[in-house]
């Protein structure tokens, strides 16, 4: 393991905690900066699955209280039994759709080109959403029902596509639902745990022939700087949606998908056919 190597673990560590929780799309960041860095192959790809776990540990930290007494009224507590039942059914549908299409969408959309457009589009419907008149049904987590939680579960599956955003997803499709904001927003941090597990796992599980012993300093490395970014953003995310909507995250999706289209079409950056 090189020194490059470390450095390009503690650019995407930050590139993943900063954006995991944030509606602009996490892995759709990690693509162009590991296309950007020259690492975007396949084992830079699961190493990018497998850091998501240091963001996912933030929200655990941060929600210790509330996951350590869930789990000890998994079997007691009719409140803690429903909030369990939720995150499950919410997780199916991504996670059946995600067997089913991974490998096709992993060796089609995860490049440059396709993450700009779903960058534009998600920040189109993002507007769109913000703009139209709504009707809040449910204020707190704790008030949804496994419904609500499978109508979650459905518009996390989008997400499957690289650039979409999985919070993003989460997060819009809740309130289109009728979730408020703040429970739409702690949905999809909840939500987060047993999808980043999932999917690590499954990915460091499948290819675990493209890695070595050597590698784990560079996971740690991402790991650990993953967390400590994420923990920052989910704290300021949490004060940010009192007062203000997701416009500016919609704004720079656009633009910042744009920004990689035109550098794309003219030249000025090289990156990876797409």
């Amino acid at each position: 393991m090189s020194g490059y190597e470390l450095l390009c673990a503690l650019i995407l560590g930050l590139v993943e905690g900063f954006t995991e929780f944030l509606p602009i799309s996490s892995t759709g960041h990690l693509i162009l900066a590991g296309d950007l860095l020259g690492v975007n192959d396949e084992r830079g790809k699961v190493f990018d699955v497998v850091i998501q776990t240091g963001a996912m540990l933030a929200i655990v930290w941060e929600y210790r209280v509330r996951f350590s007494n869930v789990l000890k009224g998994a079997f007691s507590n009719p409140a803690a039994r429903r909030f369990i039942t939720n995150l499950v059914v919410a997780f199916m549908p991504a996670a059946i759709l995600g067997l089913a299409f991974g490998k096709l969408i992993k060796a089609h959309l995860f490049k440059p080109v396709p993450v700009a457009l779903a960058f534009i589009i998600g920040g189109i419907i993002i507007l769109w959403v913000e703009r139209r008149p709504r009707q809040v049904k449910v204020r707190e987590v704790d008030e949804m029902t496994w419904k609500d939680a499978l109508k979650v579960g459905f518009a996390q599956a989008f997400a499957l596509v690289p650039g979409t955003s999985r919070s993003g997803a989460t997060i819009v499709g809740g309130m289109l639902f009728g979730l408020s904001r703040k429970a739409a927003t702690e949905f999809s941090f909840f939500l987060a745990v047993p999808t980043l597990i999932a999917a690590g796992g499954y990915d460091l599980f499948k290819n675990r022939a493209l890695l070595s012993a050597d590698d784990l300093g560079m996971f740690a490395v991402g790991g650990v700087t993953a967390f400590i970014s994420a923990f920052i953003c989910v704290r300021w995310l949490l004060r940010y949606i009192a007062t203000h909507d997701f416009t500016l995250f919609a704004w720079y999706r656009v633009v910042f998908g744009g920004a990689v289209l035109f550098t794309a079409y003219t030249g000025l950056v090289s990156w990876s056919a797409g």
